[in-house]
């Protein structure tokens, strides 16, 4: 049976398969790819490949409507959520469209040796590796920049996302990319793993979750290849004594909610100042529990599924472990009956270090709810996590805002707001949340030959 099928998580009905790919089908997909990258629209002129940019980017705008109703049904985001999705895909790629050019301009150095200056040229083929929580924003975030650099990319989508996967790949081609720009392949982890060895292959791209991107990194490393990696998020929500509180309940509870939970940087480990502690949980407690369950597809639906079955049953098996190793549940804790793949939100406290949900990654509508007395506390707790992604402060006071933001060891910090993207904004982390910078000028040089000429004095 094909592991790849798109299966409604609201009422777990399976839409369509789509056949596995076997080793010929790759070897001929590489094949191309790499002559692509060989041939003047990969190494000559940017122009042709902007403009591809700036078609897609066009298409994905008329195309909205129907592109966000199929992620919605294969995974069960809310269809405002996977139109907004949609949209920030067209607004990446216009935006490399745009800068790629200046980007990748030669960048001068001063030096004694004589005139110098780095620049910057493809490397070759690029596999990507991705995840079914953003279908579309994932693949983007990889294709936008290689394309405008001129990698072609071969792309193993999530097992749960084939219809995306698809969709994706034909949008694409349609916006005028030549074959083996972008390949979508329905393909094994061993598959991939030969992939990765494959000397016609110059590096990796990897968003998922640690055991992915271990044994990806680990392949990666073993071959000398270039790895970029996006792992999960244990993401911080600090609430200081002067925060806005209304503001700061009313998009916490969004950035706990949205996708049901299931996205790397949302707000998982809320830490309240004690003198407004009391006052935050009465009024997010109240936040979370006037959610309306029901079809992603039903505009008035404010809580879809997870994403699958298996999403909605390891989410199960955490909060019970949780809840056996001391942690208390102030509401929720429980999958929600009858048909589909839902999950009650959930507040979780008394949650100590020994708890193993202490340093777990919730991917789902679990809060974790933490109470201290003054900011070191708050640093040293947001500090204390193996993950390192994300994370926000609300406080009115910008001179303790940013002096706490400097402390958190995260790749990313938002100050009154909750974690975001932006295609001119770096995104990425630290420590187990992996390495490299995904958009912005950052995301275009991670699989660049940044190359040094000089010409001596």
């Amino acid at each position: 049976m094909t592991a790849y099928q798109s299966i409604n998580p609201a009422n777990n009905e399976v839409l369509k398969t789509w056949p596995d790919h076997d080793d010929a089908h790759v070897e001929h997909a590489l094949k191309v790819a790499d002559e692509l990258y060989h041939s003047s629209w990969s190494k000559g002129d940017i122009q042709p490949r902007l403009q591809v940019l700036h078609r897609l980017a066009d298409l994905l705008d008329e195309r909205q409507e129907a592109l966000a109703t199929i992620a919605s049904r294969e995974m069960g985001k809310l269809i405002g959520q996977s139109r907004g999705e949609v949209k920030i895909c067209a607004q990446i790629a216009r935006y490399y469209a745009e800068h790629a050019a200046t980007f990748l301009q030669p960048q001068p150095y001063s030096s004694n040796l004589g005139e110098a200056w780095v620049e910057y040229h493809p490397i070759g083929v690029i596999v990507a590796v991705e995840p079914w929580n953003f279908p579309y924003y994932q693949l983007m975030r990889v294709l936008a920049p290689n394309l405008a650099l001129g990698n072609p990319v071969l792309a193993k989508h999530a097992n749960g996302v084939p219809h995306c996967a698809d969709a994706f790949e034909k949008l694409v081609a349609e916006a005028g990319a030549p074959a083996g720009a972008w390949t979508n392949l329905f393909i094994s982890n061993d598959q991939v793993a030969s992939l990765i060895g494959d000397s016609r292959v110059q590096g990796v791209a990897l968003t998922g979750s640690e055991r992915a991107g271990s044994a990806v990194a680990e392949q990666a490393g073993k071959h000398l290849k270039k790895s970029t990696l996006e792992l999960g998020g244990s993401d911080v929500f600090v609430v200081l004594d002067d925060a806005d509180i209304d503001e700061a309940v009313r998009q916490g509870a969004q950035a706990r909610l949205s996708n049901c939970g299931q996205v790397c940087t949302a707000a998982k480990r809320f830490i309240l100042h004690e003198n407004i502690a009391e006052r935050f949980m009465a009024k997010f407690t109240a936040a979370l529990q006037s959610v309306v369950p029901g079809d992603p597809l039903d505009e008035k639906t404010t809580l879809g599924p997870l994403s699958s079955k298996e999403a909605r049953d390891r989410l199960v098996k955490q909060v019970d472990e949780a809840v056996a190793h001391g942690a208390r549940v102030e509401i929720g804790g429980k999958a929600i009956e009858g048909v589909g793949c839902y999950y009650q939100p959930t507040i979780l406290t008394n949650l100590t270090p020994d708890n193993p949900a202490y340093y777990q990654e919730f991917f789902g509508p679990v809060a974790q709810v933490y109470v201290v007395a003054d900011d070191h506390a708050a640093v040293a707790l947001a500090n204390d996590s193996h993950y390192g992604l994300g994370g926000s402060v609300w406080t009115k006071d910008m001179a303790r805002a940013r002096a706490m933001a400097a402390q958190i060891e995260t790749g990313m910090v938002f100050i009154n707001s909750q974690s975001d993207t932006a295609a001119e904004l770096p995104f990425g982390g630290v420590k187990r949340s992996g390495y490299g910078r995904e958009l912005s000028d950052l995301g275009i040089k991670e699989f660049a030959n940044q190359k040094l000429v000089v010409i001596a004095n």
